[in-house]
């Protein structure tokens, strides 16, 4: 039997029509529409063409029902910017996501989720409290992915073919989601994880905000969280100069523009000077780009994983094959680890880190 929720899924997932689909599979729009409503049954020939058009293996729809990710539950960097279409793609990739983690959860004992829900503080003040919780004083943060997934945050990746998408999150009943954009520098990635994380504090179970008012939130989150008020007013004399910025952005491991902005937020540039600041920093190549940036931060967990199974024998073709997804799909999600988990390619990681637990289910 075919499970119509998976094929709907899967041709959201590659950003197709009903129409687009019926012309790649030869398979009416009014056949399709049955067969995603669960009126009708698609013969194993039909079943193979839509599986071929979706670039899906066949058994992915003859699979257990799949649960969508509900648009009101996914917080979308621009929304209003992002087309529908590509909302329902990458919405698909988190419903793919959910079910990967339900694979590694059967297998592993993946670090519990402590992520509290901040829905009355502002920003600033919610920043300070779970830097308090989570330990961190007014120190750097090192790592921002390692951190999250150190606090059972379940961080993925996103294909840069979504470059429209910086990042964006969720919770599954208990469970919170982060998926990052790898087309992107690595400073906006950090800023990006700690944006969502914004969002899974502020505008969580308890108070669920959408719009513009809340990016501003967990914009002024993210950058209260990286840059702590008291550390950079320590370090950054006011009215700093660009050369002094440069050299201070490596402190936080952000973007020049976001300490710039910090900067300015905390009065320690006026409007024109952080006016000024910002026009030489765009003729330099910051305005797009982080000429000489840090490396990206990716999964220490989903690395660790890889490497426990790959020690039993398990592929990542494998685990590929029990979801039902192409390997490409896995790869996708997992910050391209699947291709190159390779024995001895390791390589060590020069930066102090919260170790995430991991321990196989026995």
């Amino acid at each position: 039997m075919v499970t119509p929720s998976r094929i709907q899924l899967a041709r959201e997932r590659r950003g197709m029509t009903s129409a687009e689909l019926a012309r790649r599979s030869g398979v009416s729009p009014q056949r399709l529409s049955g067969y995603e409503n669960g009126r009708g049954e698609p013969s194993p020939a039909t079943v193979e063409r839509i599986a071929a058009a979706l670039g899906f293996p066949a058994a992915f729809f003859r699979a257990d029902d799949i649960e969508e990710v509900p648009s009101e539950s996914v917080a979308f960097r621009a929304r209003t910017k992002t087309s529908k279409r590509r909302q329902k793609s990458v919405r698909a990739a988190g419903a793919l996501a959910v079910e990967l983690l339900g694979w590694l959860d059967r297998r592993f004992v993946l670090p519990a989720p402590d992520v509290p829900s901040y829905g009355k503080p502002e920003p600033e003040l919610a920043a300070e409290m779970l830097r308090a919780r989570w330990g961190l004083g007014e120190a750097p943060v090192p790592n921002m992915v390692h951190l999250l997934e150190a606090h059972g945050v379940h961080v993925f990746s996103l294909d840069p073919e979504y470059d429209d998408v910086d990042a964006f999150s969720f919770w599954r009943d208990s469970a919170p989601f982060v998926f990052l954009s790898t087309g992107k520098s690595a400073e906006r990635g950090r800023f990006d994880a700690a944006h969502e994380l914004g969002h899974l504090v502020l505008h969580g179970h308890e108070r669920p905000l959408t719009g513009p008012e809340a990016e501003r939130e967990a914009n002024a989150f993210a950058s209260a969280f990286l840059m702590p008020r008291a550390d950079v007013l320590a370090r950054v004399p006011a009215g700093a100069q660009v050369d002094q910025l440069l050299k201070a952005k490596g402190v936080w491991r952000v973007s020049a523009m976001a300490l710039a902005y910090r900067l300015h937020d905390l009065e320690l540039l006026s409007d024109w000077q952080y006016r000024s600041v910002c026009r030489e920093l765009a003729e330099l190549g910051f305005r797009n780009g982080e000429p000489g940036g840090i490396a990206r931060e990716t999964s220490q967990l989903l690395a660790k994983v890889l490497r426990r199974l790959r020690d039993n024998g398990v592929t990542p073709a494998r685990i590929a094959d029990e979801l039902h997804i192409p390997t490409a799909e896995l790869a996708k999600l997992m910050f391209g680890l699947t291709p190159t988990a390779q024995p001895g390619a390791d390589a060590p990681d020069p930066e102090p880190r919260r170790p995430v637990g991991l321990r196989i289910v026995r």
